[in-house]
């Protein structure tokens, strides 16, 4: 491997309760480079896949044995990496989804890093064990680089206290059970790609296994789906969203559910899984649509939720210019789309406005709002911060 240069080389790391996505980047002050990209899949299940791809979207790699473990993934990807002629990563950044009350903004982490991630795991379960166990083995396996925590609640930070604040005692409060938000990284960088011609009411609806809708102002969240976990707001792959609190007493109560019990039922056995019964994955969904009536109504109560909440987004907007669609479902279904978009043409949303389009327009006809589509481009926001942190503490 050479030598980095002039401009950083950083290794952005995106870890999911059983994915491992990378990249790595060059990152200027203009501009951010991706080098190399890939992900390892399905982590300690037998039909695990390891990828990847360079700059000009060639195959590098693709391995369809078994990936054990976060670990295994991670020296997967510094094999590949040594056996590239890439540049070496200088620093390293790790997505976090939920940082608690304290850890706000992105910084580099340290063992009071560390320690107050592992006190607010229960904040994000699904999440942060993975993420932590990729933070450690990292930091013992690159000792000389500087790691840094991008977190997915740093967009929503500065939310105003009407959204914020939960309806619940000022007691509760003091101990950080507030609205946080997620999928701040990739709000970030839709922002960021929109940045030339930046709508000043902007929805973005993140949907994917998990979903959120976000209402941005001048570039700014305002009021997000999700709440103090990622479990809330919207209906999502396996997770219920917002749930009457009614019927997690009641299964208390009457059925004998313990916290882990309801936990498993929120997060695993809920949403497109729950209502289906044949599963999250969308595109298994539509397939079965014609014949079966529960995969119909999964994906009907999918586009109804979504399409309140983007509804209720510009109640607090005060309408919208742009509703910008991205995540895996977001930016590659353009079924749901249409559907989401037909319920709001009360609100100048088109209906035909669902494909790809180059860039906001703001010369619009009155009372219309253009919808575009957008990769999430998590990993370039992570390495910008990580080559922004890291190189401004040297």
């Amino acid at each position: 491997m050479t030598s980095a240069g002039s401009q950083p080389v950083v290794l952005a790391l995106n870890s999911g309760s059983s994915s491992l996505k990378f990249g790595l980047y060059r990152v200027s002050r203009s501009r951010t480079e991706e080098l190399l990209s890939g992900a390892a899949e399905a982590i300690g299940d037998a039909n695990g896949r390891f990828h990847a791809k360079d700059s000009q979207g060639s195959l590098l790699t693709c391995d369809t044995s078994s990936v054990a473990s976060q670990q295994d993934a991670l020296i997967r990807i510094e094999n590949l990496l040594d056996g590239s002629s890439l540049p070496a990563p200088v620093a390293i950044g790790h997505r976090i989804v939920h940082g608690g009350p304290r850890l706000r903004q992105h910084c580099l982490i340290d063992e009071p890093v560390m320690q107050q991630l592992e006190s607010v795991v229960a904040f994000a379960p699904l999440h942060t064990p993975a993420a932590l166990s990729v933070i450690r083995f990292a930091r013992q396996h690159f000792p000389g680089l500087p790691q840094v925590a991008c977190f997915d609640t740093t967009f929503h930070a500065a939310m105003p206290d009407v959204a914020r604040v939960l309806p619940i005692s000022r007691d509760l409060q003091a101990l950080g059970v507030q609205r946080y938000g997620f999928h701040g990284l990739s709000c970030e960088s839709i922002v960021h790609q929109l940045a030339d011609s930046l709508p000043e009411r902007l929805i973005i609806a993140h949907l994917g296994n998990g979903s959120s809708v976000t209402a941005v102002r001048n570039g700014q969240s305002i009021d997000t789906s999700m709440g103090l976990t990622p479990s809330g707001g919207v209906i999502m792959g396996s997770r219920s969203g917002d749930l009457d609190p009614g019927v997690l007493i009641y299964l208390m109560r009457e059925k004998n559910f313990d916290a882990e019990m309801l936990e498993d039922l929120i997060d695993q056995r809920s949403g497109l899984t729950g209502i289906s019964g044949g599963g999250s994955d969308m595109r298994r969904l539509h397939d079965a649509a014609s014949s079966n009536p529960d995969a119909r109504l999964a994906i009907d109560m999918f586009c109804y939720s979504v399409r309140k909440q983007i509804a209720a987004m510009m109640a607090v907007l005060g309408g919208v210019d742009v509703v910008a669609f991205t995540g895996g479902i977001g930016e590659n279904d353009g079924k749901v789309r249409a559907s989401i978009c037909a319920g709001l043409s009360w609100s100048g949303v088109s209906r035909e406005a669902i494909e790809v389009q180059a860039s906001y327009d703001p010369v619009r006809p009155a009372a219309t709002a253009q919808v575009l589509v957008r990769p999430s481009r998590e990993d370039d926001q992570i390495a910008r911060h990580t080559s922004a942190i890291a190189y401004s503490s040297s």
